[in-house]
């Protein structure tokens, strides 16, 4: 057996109702590892294009990093991958927490899905084998009382990913939720939609206690931790204390808080209300730890009275819920975090998708015969209003559900010009004007606009990357400097999704010098820096050639008007535009893509990947 995986995939066809496990060579994970990149490797090779994302003979893929379940600090992440029903395009959302360790405690690596059941099932998976169980008395139930559901049936050491009502639905924004109420999610890109396609309302794991990931090198390994560990709790000290929720006031003094629907440019006061460390001493119940994590930045909240319990808003959910909608009423935003979570949707896509229905209501676009009579504000009760009809789909939640691409080409108008998305993904909160490399990077993402595949804004507020020696904080708003910067991290942060690393890690310290270090712990391999990066830079070209299939190219790495057009009118990134022309064009030159930003055959051949990918 190899070491650092199992070289096993459970394959599972639902209308056939069959599963059996294929296996993988050694040589195959370490061109690719495992996570997205193995998954993207087999989407690749599958690839059909007549098959729509939503067909049941797409794939959907469950796959684990190669660190997955091991002792390495940060690594307990798994990627959901599929053809997006959103975007039309590439998608992994990945996610943590102890589902994806138990699971790899069956002695599987990965899932891959296809097929539609003829009536609502759910996979039990242990050791042993996998079962399709009948899911009708689960039809319907939010995802908190089906995770209750399941656990007193199969047991409450069993690990639960499920849909809500609005995957059933196969709502465009839907997520998969894990582990509620503690609630990990894949949420981006709508892999909960795929799931409820294919009548799957839920897969349980259930490990052997007594497994483990096979280690090259266990005592070496832990000898290394011992020295490891200490530096990531000391560079996280801050997301152990508020998790992502406590930084809201930085983002916003940089410019890059996204508010009013991307309008405005300063809103310190609002930013003050909402951030972690305002709102998590009346709600904090317990702090959260993934499977192995020092870090424990989740925290669990909870609020007696309104009857709120589970994960508390990350960033993210408080800049898109919060400052985007303009509401600084802390208890809504959490409410709201919370009824996205049990219908199972995105909460960045909702926020966005919120904003843009109530500036669509200012404009006329929306009227109060698509609202039931209800009228609509930037304000907490509005914004609630919509949450809730894009999660029951009544209404205008129908139209809101597709997403702000979607929703603005049906209502048409002008309405495009106030969507903000790059290749139908919404934008996360962060704002490219405040950190001109994210601009570069939200076009070229694989995904669409992901702030995940770069982290770039880290290095501008003082993180440090000094393997790639980034020890000096470049200039937030200079657009010169940043293509050889993306291009970097880009095919860094390339290889977390595969490996099973959390994007924490970055700002805990470890760079591609020190993963290379672990993959030859765990594997017995022997990578240097040089070699983890050529895998990064492989595999985001897979993804690229995966999206060039589907008819991507230069004409849609391209900025939403509002954002390269209209400049901030206050705060720190006042006037700040990109410069996205002349950065994408040395981009392509960094990457050795051509001018419609394909890559060349003497690139594909460069990484392995030859002219068919």
């Amino acid at each position: 057996m190899p070491n650092g995986f199992f070289g096993r995939i459970l394959e599972v066809d639902l209308e056939a109702g069959q599963t059996q496990v294929t296996e993988f060579a050694e040589a195959e994970a370490r061109k690719y590892f495992l996570g997205s990149g193995l998954a993207a490797r087999r989407l690749f090779d599958d690839f059909e294009e007549a098959l729509g994302p939503l067909h049941p003979d797409s794939p959907l893929y469950f796959m684990s990093g190669i660190f997955t379940g091991t002792p390495l600090p940060g690594t307990s992440k798994l990627s959901v991958c599929c053809r997006s029903p959103q975007t039309g395009i590439w998608n992994e959302a990945t996610v943590g927490g102890h589902w994806p360790a138990e699971f790899r405690r069956t002695g599987l690596d990965g899932i891959c899905i296809v097929g539609r059941a003829a009536a609502p099932v759910y996979l039990y998976v242990t050791a042993q084998g996998a079962e399709i169980r009948s899911a009708q008395h689960l039809w319907g139930r939010d995802v908190y009382d089906t995770g209750e559901q399941l656990r007193s049936e199969v047991g409450e050491k069993a690990r639960v990913a499920t849909i809500g009502p609005a995957g059933e639905k196969a709502v465009l924004i839907s997520s998969i939720i894990f582990d509620p109420p503690n609630t990990r999610v894949a949420a981006r890109g709508g892999p909960g939609a795929v799931m409820g396609g294919k009548n799957l309302k839920a897969i349980v794991v259930e490990g052997d206690p007594k497994s483990r990931v096979p280690l090259a090198d266990a005592s070496g390994l832990n000898a290394h931790l011992k020295e490891e560990i200490p530096k990531i709790r000391k560079n996280t000290q801050g997301l152990h204390d508020f998790g992502t929720s406590g930084g809201v006031v930085t983002v916003e003094a940089y410019g890059d808080l996204p508010i009013r629907n991307w309008k405005l440019g300063s809103w310190p006061e609002g930013a003050k209300r909402i951030t972690g460390q305002a709102i998590q001493p009346g709600m904090l119940d317990h702090h959260y730890a993934c499977y192995a994590c020092p870090i424990r930045c989740g925290k669990i909240y909870k609020v007696a009275d309104k009857g709120l319990f589970g994960h508390g808003p990350e960033y993210e959910t408080l800049g898109m819920l919060g400052a985007n909608c303009l509401v600084d009423d802390p208890l809504a935003i959490v409410q709201a975090n919370e009824l996205c979570n049990r219908y199972g949707i995105d909460t960045i896509s909702t926020g966005a998708v919120v904003a843009f229905g109530l500036e669509a209501f200012e404009r006329g676009l929306i009227t109060t015969s698509d609202t039931d009579g209800v009228p609509l504000h930037f304000d907490a009760p509005s914004m609630l209003y919509l949450v809730n009809a894009i999660g029951r789909q009544e209404r205008v939640g129908r139209l809101l559900g597709k997403g702000v691409r979607l929703a603005a080409q049906e209502l048409g108008r002008g309405a495009e010009e106030f969507a903000v998305h790059t290749k139908g993904l919404e934008y996360p909160a962060h704002d490219p004007r405040g950190h001109v490399s994210m601009a570069l990077n939200y076009v070229t993402a694989v995904r669409g606009a992901c702030h995940l595949e770069a982290l770039s804004y880290f290095l501008d507020r003082g993180v440090k990357a000094p393997d790639f020696g980034y020890v000096t904080p470049p200039d937030p708003h200079r657009s010169d400097d940043k293509p050889p910067i993306v291009v970097n991290l880009q095919n860094y942060l390339s290889v977390f999704n595969p490996l099973g690393m959390c994007k924490f890690l970055f700002l805990g310290g470890v760079g591609p010098v020190t993963i290379g270090r672990w993959l030859n712990l765990v594997c017995g391999w022997d990578m240097s820096m040089g070699d983890v990066l050529l895998v990064g830079e492989r595999l985001f070209n897979l993804k690229r050639m995966y999206n060039v299939r589907l008819g991507i190219s230069r004409k849609d790495d391209v900025l939403p008007p509002r954002l390269y057009a209209g400049a901030k009118p206050d705060g720190r990134a006042k006037g700040v535009l990109p410069d996205i022309g002349n950065m994408l064009y040395h981009y392509y030159q960094l990457r050795s893509w051509d001018d419609e930003g394909i890559p060349t055959r003497e690139k594909l051949d460069e990484l392995g990947l030859g002219m068919g990918a």
